[in-house]
């Protein structure tokens, strides 16, 4: 129960008050809206209608007969029926009207305003005529002089015009509470949050809390501030505004407006923790303490405390050295992570280091950190990943060298303990040189004499070892080094181990994104296909192809693009590829897969959306083909996806224009499809948008480059056109995936098809067996499969001439199997049942079933196909013996 004395309670009531206002207000002017424009209507219907009439052919003509009443009443009626209003008037320039609704009323004078149409104008009025109240338009009849021979009125009545307000007040009412409700619901849960926050306090009680929160907070010796996720400075306390000079109106103001050092203004913004980082603030050395808000489920922003440690400056020597050091920390923190790659990062960190800390950096890392991997062993074996010197004659271990250290160097020990180690003076050979005596001792005579070796440790887990050696400067390391080195290692361990997370991340997306893709393609006979799928370098996309053969030696082409790049999209195009191959089964048409596919993405979106963490997918395109190499079209549609290109025999290259849809997940809008005519040795090119659209051009730049490449080559093979098409508009760092398909079409010869059309006759069966017998010995098929044949359609045909209408076709083809195919004009498919073991029939086309390899049934515009594929190699399957219970419909 909310109290209302509360600040949540009274903020309830006072947002429900406005909101029923709102709504109110919002319902009235609907209504009010809703009347004016449909009476409009009724006015704009009037006088078109009047004027349609006034223009008619013959309307002159029938005005200057005896009796223009027997020629207009009956026109007059049915086009008033038709044109969905109340009357139709026909009247002389008296006004004596010559056609009426009501019959009685002809030739009495028409109830309305006359004078203005006499004078040629179009006048609307309202009146209360015979039928009653009506809106009605006149409009007059001109001969070709331009004079006046009649008058034409039209018209509703006003309750038919108010009738259609009414049947919609339901409508705006229930929208009205609909809206209520909504709004009502938001603004309770806005105030449950609201009593959250405040802890359900009335505002007497959030009064006295606010000034024992002010009287702390200003009487600390300690400077506060609180800066918002935006940048803004929301709090600073009294020492605060002293210590920085704060203006009066600094809160609410930008951090970067306040005048503050850059480094200090750059903390405050960063969203890093910090710990008595020291910052020289006008006069003042400060040491500030920072940290992130949002960690423990607060508010997004930043809280940072100051001390005034001003005293430091007496230590002149020491506060100058820690500037150069929080200088180079600065520094390090943007040269070193500017990339998600390990090795360029620990390269980044020597280059940044030398001359900077160290005369030569080594990074050595363990093996499988460069793969991704977590490291796994001891960590005596690491790989040499980044160096970086003051000359290239160093004596130190090369680049790539796989390094075991053993127990006594600093390298080990650091790696095992996770702490870092510092060698003054290598000179003495404290045991370093045990890895290598002879290397050891041309690295002291080359003049290396201190060496600081630290782990590269991130998250609890060391990655390597990162030294730094000096030579030149005569100083050796010194424990102030030793801590300096440790915040640039750690720093830069931070930026190694996010690389090798991507890294990882990007293979195990990379390895699932190729599960998900076509690893081969089928056997078919229908096109020559060749592909390419090119990921782009900054992380995989959704981009998918496929080649799916289809019943009739038909093959369907798909390409697909999930807009983004990441896990998600990859696996988003792995549930679209699964649904498409499903549909694909059912034998759609392309506009009608589509359809089903965008039902299937919105499903998705909204099953996501409701579960509140999922990433809507909203933006996927499909073009989707299907090629018959019997008729030799291509029936395609696409769903906000680029045109396919034709490569004609004659190595000319167009784009036809395709209906395109919206993309998936839209809705409201139909697919269309279009078809194409494909002469033999034609080649298909389709692709997905990152082949023809890059940072340096658009899309048409893109489609004429597409072009250029197609062009003038009808030699090339498909796998030659992929190669030329990716070497022309392959750019050279992608930032999308690239998926390409090119095909090559194939025909059926026209002796390798032959059709029969079967009358609804049952004795035309034997008629199309023994034709169908005669085709099958032209075709060499053995005497097995010509029985196998004759059975199956035999089957086929009686079941068409029992229970279908119309005509009925038969078609053999003989491609890699031998296709039978039976198409009549039933739009019902004959499915299997179990039959009692005392019937005599519905086992046939359980026999179908089982003598064929594959069988089913697709729809066409004109009624359904039954269609059977039998080998034509490897011989006849045989049917088990087993109880042949089946019954078909």
């Amino acid at each position: 129960m909310m109290d209302v004395r509360s600040v949540a309670g009274q903020v309830f009531v006072l947002q429900v008050a406005l909101v029923v206002l709102l709504v109110v207000a919002a319902v009235v002017a609907l209504v009010l809206q809703s009347r004016h424009d449909t009476g409009r209507e009724a006015r704009n219907r009037s006088v078109a209608v009047a004027q349609s009439y006034a223009n008619a052919p013959g309307i002159k003509a029938a005005l200057a007969r005896r009796d223009p009443s027997a020629v207009l009443q009956p026109l007059t009626e049915v086009g008033r029926k038709a044109a969905g209003v109340d009357f139709i008037v026909i009247m002389d320039t008296n006004g004596i009207r010559y056609t009426h609704p009501i019959p009685d009323r002809i030739g009495k004078r028409f109830v309305g305003t006359i004078e203005p149409s006499l004078n040629g104008q179009v006048f609307t009025e309202r009146v209360h005529g015979p039928l009653g109240y009506e809106e009605q338009a006149v409009v007059p009849v001109k001969g070709n002089d331009g004079k006046v021979l009649g008058l034409v009125s039209a018209g509703l009545k006003v309750n038919n015009v108010t009738s259609v307000v009414d049947r919609q007040l339901p409508i705006i009412f229930g929208t009205g509470a609909a809206a209520l409700l909504v709004a009502t619901g938001g603004t309770a849960l806005v105030t449950r949050r609201l009593r959250r926050q405040t802890h359900g306090l009335d505002p007497a009680e959030m009064a006295r809390m606010y000034e024992h929160h002010d009287a702390v907070l200003h009487a600390v010796r300690e400077g506060v501030l609180i800066v918002a996720a935006d940048h803004r400075l929301l709090l600073a306390n009294d020492e605060a505004r002293r210590l920085l000079s704060l203006p009066a109106d600094a809160e609410g103001r930008a951090v970067s407006e306040l005048g503050l050092p850059h480094r200090m203004a750059e903390l405050l913004v960063s969203g890093r923790a910090a710990s008595d980082e020291v910052h020289l603030v006008g006069e003042r050395l400060i040491a500030v303490n920072h940290q992130p808000t949002d960690r423990d489920g607060g508010p997004p922003g930043s809280v940072a405390t100051l001390r005034d440690t001003t005293e430091l400056r007496a230590l002149t020597g020491k506060a100058d050295s820690a500037r150069k050091r929080l200088k180079l920390l600065y520094d390090a923190g943007v040269r070193i992570g500017t990339s998600l790659d390990v090795v360029r990062t620990c390269e980044e960190l020597a280059e940044f280091a030398v001359p900077r800390f160290a005369d030569f950096v080594t990074i050595d890392l363990v093996d499988p950190v460069l793969h991704g991997e977590e490291p796994t062993g001891s960590g005596a074996d690491m790989r040499r990943t980044a160096t970086s010197g003051i000359r290239e004659d160093h004596p130190l271990y090369p680049l790539g060298r796989l390094i075991h250290f053993v127990p006594s160097t600093p390298q080990a020990w650091g790696f095992s303990s996770g702490q870092a180690v510092m060698e003054p003076d290598l000179t003495a050979f404290g045991g370093w040189q045990e890895q290598d005596p002879d290397r050891a001792r041309r690295i002291v005579d080359f003049g290396i004499h201190s060496m600081i070796t630290v782990p590269l440790r991130a998250r609890g887990v060391v990655l390597g070892m990162a030294s730094f050696w000096r030579a030149e400067k005569p100083e050796p390391f010194e424990e102030d080094d030793l801590s300096l080195a440790e915040e640039l290692v750690a720093r830069a361990a931070v930026s190694v181990d996010n690389a090798r997370r991507y890294t990882r991340e990007h293979t195990m997306a990379v390895t699932l994104q190729r599960s998900l893709l076509p690893r081969t393609l089928p056997d078919q006979t229908a096109l020559d296909v060749a592909y390419r799928y090119l990921p782009a370098q900054a992380g995989v996309g959704g981009d998918w192809f496929d080649v799916i053969p289809l019943p009739g030696a038909r093959v369907a082409l798909v390409v697909g693009d999930v807009v983004g790049h990441g896990l998600h999209a990859t696996a988003t195009m792995g549930r679209l590829r699964t649904a498409i191959n499903n549909f694909c089964t059912l034998d759609m048409p392309p506009d009608e897969l589509l359809f089903h596919l965008d039902e299937l993405v919105a499903r998705i979106d909204q099953d996501e959306a409701q579960e509140g963490g999922g990433e809507a997918i909203t933006g996927a395109t499909c073009l989707y083909a299907i090629y018959d190499p019997v008729s030799r079209t291509c029936t395609a549609a696409r769903a906000g996806h680029p045109p396919p290109a034709v490569v004609h025999p004659d190595g000319s290259v167009d784009f036809p224009e395709l209906p395109s849809g919206p993309p998936l997940g839209l809705g409201g809008m139909p697919f269309e499809t279009g078809e194409l005519r494909l002469p033999e040795d034609s080649r298909l090119v389709l692709y997905t948008d990152g082949l023809i659209e890059d940072r340096d051009r658009d899309i048409d730049e893109g489609l004429e480059l597409l072009r250029t490449a197609l062009s003038g080559h009808p030699e090339r093979t498909p796998e030659d056109t992929c190669d030329a098409v990716l070497e022309a508009l392959m750019p050279d760092r992608p930032v999308d995936d690239i998926a390409l398909i090119v095909a090559r079409t194939h025909i059926v010869p026209e002796h390798q098809v032959a059709e029969w059309d079967v009358p609804s006759d049952p004795s035309a069966v034997a008629r199309v067996r023994a034709d169908v017998t005669r085709k099958l010995g032209e075709w060499e098929v053995d005497e097995d499969m010509v029985f196998t044949t004759e059975l199956i359609l035999s089957e086929l045909i009686t079941n068409a001439i029992r229970y279908a209408t119309g005509p009925i076709r038969v078609r053999l083809l003989r491609d890699r199997s031998l296709i039978c195919e039976v198409s009549d004009t039933s739009n019902t498919s004959p499915h299997l049942r179990r039959a009692a073991t005392t019937d005599e029939g519905g086992r046939g086309l359980f026999l179908v079933a089982q003598f064929a390899e594959r069988w089913g049934t697709r729809y066409i515009a004109e009624g359904k196909i039954i269609w059977t594929e039998l080998p034509l190699q490897g011989g006849v399957r045989q049917i088990m013996p087993f109880d042949l219970e089946a019954e078909e419909l």
